[in-house]
């Protein structure tokens, strides 16, 4: 797609009717208590918006509405090639209303339009697409028996699931997220983060043109404790899968426990290292990958490479290229194409990125924050004990933590809360593998930064993940119950009596 210029974008925006209330059973509707939040442009500080702010009563109506819609068939006992037509033809209402889409989702988050229009719009169609088109593609199974018995093991979906998303990618991960449950045939109750509803709401009403049946997605804005802990705490929810910070991640563990045990799958933070070698090839293309890592989506991003573990025999010369690749890392108006990195997501998260700024005792590179926007920053530490290598910031800040040798690259790699991606630099194959597999990490990549791609399943160790995985086929067995069903083919008894 060929990007416009800042002027048509903003022609677009000026011109966006943009959703604001709870969409449930098919249509959009204020919220019960007819209370609103406001939605702001981060990038401007403008009010885009006011949003219906939801809270349990609302969640109690979409939830019975998901309940109604997956009891009676109407998408759970379709036939999976029907799912499968419904999805595709959202995939391309998507298409067409493609830009619309990337400049609603710039405007909300604070995004770069080339981010949102070269990745995040094309990737989340990309997902719809390939979980519709592995709906009529997974087997079932028989499982070995005796020849007076057969062994069926099914897949039936949960039921109804609750959906948190995130404010860092809000297309993406309810792509991720719908894609699988919708697939299975389960019915949803979608909470999108607060500072980005606009384009789930959006995304639905698309579903319904596609000819999704009514009660089977539901989008429900609001807050945290007015929204996301009901859906924890439902009755009636059968499932929850939540992306987001692991101190919010871990409650809906308590609220499946003090409820009715609900399955739980949870993605979640990540201070993730990238490890580079003193036999690292090509110097430059470690930075390229190194600097993409660190500050695509302004760091905003839970695979972000936060920590560089660097032999000290190549530091200055690797980190002297980084600060070359990081000068193209422009900030500016997230609505110009040119521009790389946009605002942070919000006033409250740019003073806690900020905050962590104030903490860096040796800048190598950047360190100005200001007006919602933070430079790309590199900072050195003495070692990984550090604030600023342990916590996860959430922002373009590159932490530096120079190493004598493979063994304590990988020990350092390893000293951390969190485990959900990783990545290695070095031209030795059989140091390689061995680091890849020493990573306690649920995605590692060598010799490149990544997170793989819509069909290996993505997921963290420790405290970056619990319960299941997103993308490939395995993020379609969260969304399903196994089932067996044993038949018995024994000869009927000729002595019993009728």
């Amino acid at each position: 797609m060929d990007l416009l210029t800042t002027q048509e974008y903003k022609a677009i925006a000026a011109g966006l009717d943009l959703p604001n209330a709870a969409f449930i059973d098919g249509g959009f509707r204020p919220s019960v208590s007819g209370k609103t939040f406001t939605s702001v442009n981060p990038a401007t500080g403008e009010t885009l918006t006011e949003i219906a702010a939801c809270d349990g009563q609302d969640v109690d109506v979409a939830v019975a509405k998901a309940r109604e819609a997956f009891e009676d068939g109407r998408w759970s006992r379709m036939h999976p090639s029907d799912r499968k037509d419904v999805l595709i033809r959202l995939c391309k209402l998507m298409t067409r209303n493609a830009r619309e889409l990337a400049v609603m989702e710039s405007l909300d988050s604070g995004k770069t339009i080339f981010d949102c229009e070269t990745v995040d719009i094309p990737e989340s169609i990309h997902c719809l697409k390939w979980h519709a088109e592995a709906i009529d593609k997974i087997y079932d199974q028989v499982a070995p028996a005796s020849d007076d018995h057969i062994a069926m093991v099914v897949r039936e979906p949960i039921g109804v699931v609750g959906l948190v998303l995130p404010w860092n990618f809000p297309l993406l991960m309810l792509a991720w997220k719908i894609g699988p449950a919708l697939a299975a045939g389960c019915s949803v109750v979608v909470k999108p983060a607060e500072e980005t509803s606009l384009t789930a709401l959006r995304l639905a009403e698309l579903a319904m043109e596609a000819g999704l049946p009514k009660g089977v997605l539901n989008v429900i804005p609001g807050g945290g404790a007015e929204v996301g802990e009901p859906i924890g705490r439902h009755m009636d929810i059968d499932m929850v899968s939540f992306t987001g910070s692991t101190v919010t991640g871990k409650r809906f563990l308590t609220y499946s426990a003090q409820s009715n045990a609900k399955e739980i799958v949870l993605e979640m933070g990540g201070k993730n290292p990238a490890v580079v070698m003193e036999d690292a090839e090509n110097l430059d293309r470690v930075a390229q990958h190194v600097v993409n890592g660190a500050f695509w989506n302004m760091g905003e991003n839970c695979s972000a490479s936060s920590r560089l573990i660097v032999h000290h025999d190549v530091k200055d010369a690797l980190v002297k290229r980084i600060a070359h690749h990081a000068q193209q890392w422009n900030i500016g108006d997230p609505l110009d194409p040119e521009t790389r990195m946009g605002a942070l997501v919000s006033a409250a998260h740019f003073d806690k990125v900020a905050g962590y700024l104030a903490q860096a005792d040796q800048v190598l590179i950047g360190g100005q924050a200001k007006d919602g926007f933070v430079e790309a920053t590199v900072v050195e530490v003495a070692g990984n004990d550090a604030v600023l290598a342990r916590e996860e910031i959430f922002g373009p800040v590159l932490t530096v933590i120079p190493v004598a040798g493979f063994d304590q690259a990988i020990q350092i790699a390893n000293d951390t809360d969190y485990g959900l991606c990783a990545s290695i630099f070095t031209a030795n194959v059989k140091r390689a593998i061995r680091g890849a597999r020493a990573l306690r990490a649920g995605t590692v990549t060598v010799n490149a930064y990544g997170e793989g791609d819509i069909s290996t399943p993505f997921g963290g160790y420790k405290q970056s993940g619990f319960g299941g995985r997103d993308n490939g086929v395995h993020a379609h067995d969260q969304y399903t119950q196994l089932k067996t069903i044993w038949i018995d083919l024994g000869d009927d008894d000729p002595e019993a009596v009728d």
